[in-house]
């Protein structure tokens, strides 16, 4: 991991008169990051042992400086979707560079590419180029991967949502996960220059714990550092304890694609009052309005505020004008404003809403305040992928991706968060104003 401490090389940015997001707080401090270690420098230390002095300061105008916003659930973007292999196979990584150059200006700094339930050919090929950005730490690449996020094909068939039923499937043994994602990108490597063991292409998997021996499986997923979610599931409360008590951690898009809240039976949100003696997982909300009702969001953030964390499942179409579109398995999807839906059905098809337009939904519907809104997008996901202290943290060595967030207040009394700049590995990649 590159050193906080900057040489003579580097480039030192100051930033003052901003408001830091750290924890549930604004804090009134200023801010050193580098561009050459990509850091947040330790600004005492450099200036009193080292007495460098910054190359450039920047006054932000009391503007708020926040991490990197991260979205751990994302099908794809600005026209490409992550589970289409193109007729000309090489072109998928050229167009998903191309893919995080803009993805960055939306302040998505770092992201978990999601692939739905597809046939086996289709992980084999994608996975490859999904996995941890790693080593590579160049600005001007735009959002970075922390992972694959594999939403499938091991879901219950009566909770589908619009994942093809034909392509679900079952796990008994472990070999069918790799048989089925490919058995190089869920197992750790051994790295071909040092030797080290290098993270599996996949992050996070979403299963039904209740399908076949998917909750026996569970351990085997998470000793490979591989987060398991629950989600387009039938799951009971005991089954979703199970599952807890098993090993995961995450929940995907809470309330969507599951057993609805009973009062006899609670079904997965029952998860977030689980007894002490078991650790309450983390939950994924989308906040687009269509969804969920805002109450429910505010329901969920409150029955455990420490788990909440926001995402778009945006679909490829976020950006593209109203109409009808491609999408896998032979399928349609239809584009109103915000609202996607199957072609000849309601059924929701993921969203096409931006990380801080979510952010900025919940803002004003929760009464959170702005870091705490901040938080859901930046140290509540870091700390679900086991990141905490090197993404989703302004704190001293921490990577240095930001955003600079202008806070409007409309006519109407509610707020809007503006994103103004990003910065990537201390290095600027975008500016509203030029």
């Amino acid at each position: 991991m590159p050193s906080a401490i900057p040489t003579k090389r580097d480039k030192i940015t100051k930033f003052t008169n901003c408001r830091l997001v750290k924890g549930d707080e604004l804090i009134e401090q200023d801010l050193w990051v580098s561009s050459g270690t990509g850091k947040i420098v330790r600004s005492q230390e450099v200036f009193y042992s080292e007495h460098a002095v910054p190359d450039a300061t920047i006054d932000l105008g009391g503007r708020i400086i926040s991490p990197g916003l991260i979205d751990v659930q994302l099908n794809g973007a600005f026209g490409f979707d992550f589970s289409v292999i193109p007729e000309d196979p090489t072109t998928y990584n050229k167009t998903l560079k191309l893919v995080n150059r803009s993805l960055v200006q939306t302040g998505v700094t770092s992201y978990l590419p999601t692939l739905t339930s597809q046939r086996a050919e289709v992980y084999h090929h994608a996975l490859p180029y999904l996995g941890p950005s790693g080593g590579m730490r160049v600005a001007e690449d735009g959002a970075e991967s922390l992972g694959a996020h594999c939403e499938g094909p091991f879901l219950s068939p009566t909770k589908n949502g619009i994942h093809k039923v034909e392509v679900l499937t079952e796990a008994t043994k472990f070999s069918d996960l790799e048989d089925c994602y490919g058995a190089c990108n869920i197992n750790p490597t051994e790295d071909a220059l040092d030797g080290a063991k290098k993270r599996p292409q996949i992050r996070m998997i979403t299963a039904a714990p209740e399908v076949a021996g998917m909750c026996s499986l569970i351990p085997e997923i998470t000793s490979r550092d591989i987060i398991f979610s629950t989600g387009h599931s039938e799951a009971t409360y005991e089954d979703a304890c199970a599952a807890v008590k098993a090993g995961g951690t995450m929940i995907t898009h809470l309330f969507n694609a599951m057993r609805p809240l009973h009062h006899r039976n609670p079904g997965v949100f029952g998860v977030l009052g689980i007894a002490e003696s078991l650790p309450r997982p983390y939950f994924g909300v989308i906040a687009d309005g269509i969804h969920l009702h805002p109450t429910t969001i505010k329901i969920a953030f409150n029955a455990h505020p420490d788990g909440f964390i926001l995402v778009t499942d945006a679909m490829h179409l976020v950006g593209l004008s109203d109409g009808t579109y491609e999408w896998t398995n032979g399928d349609n999807i239809v584009k109103s404003g915000p609202r996607l839906t199957l072609e000849g059905s309601d059924k929701i098809a993921g969203s096409s809403i931006t990380l801080i337009e979510c952010v900025t939904n919940f803002l004003n519907w929760s009464g959170a305040t702005v870091p705490q809104a901040l938080k859901a997008v930046t140290a509540t996901p870091a700390a679900m992928l086991g990141m905490t202290g090197v993404k989703g943290s302004l704190e001293d060595d921490a990577d240095a991706d930001m955003v600079i967030i202008n806070e409007r207040l409309e006519a109407d009394g509610t707020k809007t968060l503006v994103i103004d700049e990003v910065w990537k590995f201390g290095s600027k990649v975008f500016d509203r104003l030029q």
